[in-house]
């Protein structure tokens, strides 16, 4: 149970951690609201509350992730900014490169392995990694139209981007992360595929919305033009 209790507790730090730029981005979100409401009424389109709610969150999550994942280790704890305010440390902590040479793994498959004869961290951290990257795959098909397989390409692509940018920012890059994100964004999908299969009208709230002319709206689940990928 203290075990339990031990992983809780770092699972409750880290989304701590998220809070801050994921208010940031639902700010981010409002502000663009006129905008975006405005470019749908263009194209003879609606965003109902239930997919605006959606998209909100997909927002805030991906501002939380790029917090949890781009910045330096910690740089969202209270302890840290007390640090930073008090000249205790910089900012931003140096980048020691020959360290990160060092920790970058680029053998696929190494870390994974290495959970069979690891202990529970390493498993949380490898389902960690599966499973912050499942709204990645979950909302993008729920919200917007197109072929399946572009949501899991689009997770793979984004965990590059993130390991990338962790090895400027005093983190460790690894490939097994690519791999573990990208089965959570293709788990997500899965989710969003059964989702779609038991309750179809559910997930249809969550499609843009096609005017007729005399102002009322069609949920019908066919594109409408102008619905694809790229409408927010």
């Amino acid at each position: 149970m203290d075990t339990l209790f031990w992983y809780w507790e770092i699972g409750r730090d880290y989304a701590a951690q998220m809070l801050p730029c994921a208010g940031l981005g639902a700010l981010f979100f409002l502000a663009l609201g006129p905008a975006r409401r405005a470019r749908l009424v263009r194209r003879g389109l609606r965003s109902g509350p239930w997919r605006e709610g959606a998209l909100v969150l997909f927002v805030m999550f991906c501002a939380g992730l790029l917090a949890l994942t781009v910045f330096p280790a910690n740089f969202w704890t209270a302890g840290h900014w007390r640090e930073v305010l008090q000249g205790g440390q910089p900012l931003f902590p140096p980048v020691d490169r020959l360290i990160q040479h060092r920790t970058v793994n680029l053998v696929p498959f190494r870390g994974i392995a290495g959970a069979f004869q690891g202990g529970g961290w390493v498993w949380f951290l490898l389902l960690a990694n599966v499973g912050i990257f499942l709204p990645v795959g979950f909302f993008p098909a729920l919200l917007w139209r197109g072929p399946g397989w572009r949501w899991p390409l689009a997770g793979c692509c984004a965990s590059c981007l993130i390991e990338c940018a962790q090895f400027f920012t005093d983190r460790s890059a690894d490939v097994d992360d690519v791999i573990l994100n990208t089965l959570g964004a293709l788990a997500g999908y899965g989710l969003f595929r059964l989702l779609r299969g038991l309750a179809p009208g559910f997930t249809q709230r969550f499609q843009v919305q096609v005017e007729v002319p005399d102002g009322r709206e069609t949920g019908t689940g066919g594109p409408a033009p102008g619905a694809g990928a790229g409408q927010l």
